[in-house]
């Protein structure tokens, strides 16, 4: 897993969105042209190289809304280029993972228990790109960081109002692996340290010392949509299910509270975080 919208299924998960990608692409070549500007002058008013212009134009890396709104504007597409957002946002992930990144979005409560990497909320964009670049087989550059934009812009759900309440259980290990090397986990660790002082966050941790876990399972979500309906989602090797019975959502929910239980407390968690850290 990649810490959420794991990559494995990457290429078909890629298929099925790069229609609407490329569709976008070229209604956005087809207004420049018409707007009779170069590849070079558009990137100049949208704040963008001729070069990242074009991979916007061929279908290879997907602008962010902000991007799309911008040159809708410069080029007086009078909202040809805006209506394409909410399709272009689904594409940045996997088809896998498209439903739980809606649910994100409405979630007053969220639960993340994870055993082999940082919850990709959490991440920092360079433990993502570590994360990202051990994939086998090996991603494009391009790619990596379309994926390390789509969870950047998942972490707004952090300053949301009203502010949803996030808890994330990590066991001992996931902080002692220093993927991406010692410059990198010092980051997430310092990271992870400034997020759990939020007041809507608890962070605990697993302790490896621990003889008893209801999580050895492994890794899953639990998220409560705005209107109180539960959702348990899980993931391993480019599949995932999310599962809608209020039953296996409550009974996810359940194991949550135990394993919670068996962890240590968010202020002993953020103490051992401070500990690990020490040691780097």
């Amino acid at each position: 897993m990649a810490g959420d919208e794991s990559t494995t299924g990457q290429a078909a998960a890629d298929t099925s969105g790069q229609g609407v990608v490329t569709a976008f692409g070229q209604t956005l070549k087809t207004l420049r042209v018409r707007a009779g500007l170069e590849r070079e002058e558009f990137g100049r008013r949208i704040g963008y190289s001729a070069s990242t212009v074009a991979s916007y134009e061929q279908g290879r890396r997907i602008p962010s809304p902000r991007t799309i709104e911008r040159a809708d504007e410069v080029l007086g597409a009078d909202g040809l280029l805006t209506v394409w957002k909410e399709q272009l946002e689904r594409a940045q992930y996997p088809v896998f993972f498209q439903g739980m990144a809606a649910l994100e979005k409405t979630a007053i409560e969220l639960l993340s228990y994870d055993t082999l990497v940082v919850k990709g909320l959490l991440q920092t964009e360079e433990y993502m790109r570590a994360v990202l670049a051990m994939r086998r087989p090996p991603l494009d550059q391009e790619t990596i960081e379309q994926r390390v934009a789509a969870r950047v812009a998942r972490q707004d759900i952090f300053d949301r109002q009203p502010a949803p309440l996030l808890s994330f259980i990590m066991d001992e290990s996931v902080l002692r692996r220093p993927l991406g090397g010692e410059g990198v986990l010092r980051g997430q660790l310092e990271h992870l340290l400034l997020v759990g002082r939020k007041r809507n966050v608890e962070i605990q941790v697993m302790p490896l010392d621990c003889e008893e876990s209801a999580g050895v399972d492994g890794p899953f979500t639990v998220v409560t949509r705005d209107d109180g309906k539960k959702f348990a989602y899980t993931e391993a090797q480019g599949t995932s299910t999310l599962q809608t019975d209020p039953q296996q959502a409550a009974l996810a929910a359940a194991r949550y509270g135990i394993i919670r239980s068996q962890s240590l407390t968010p202020r002993e968690s953020l103490e051992s975080v401070e500990r690990l850290l020490g040691e780097l």
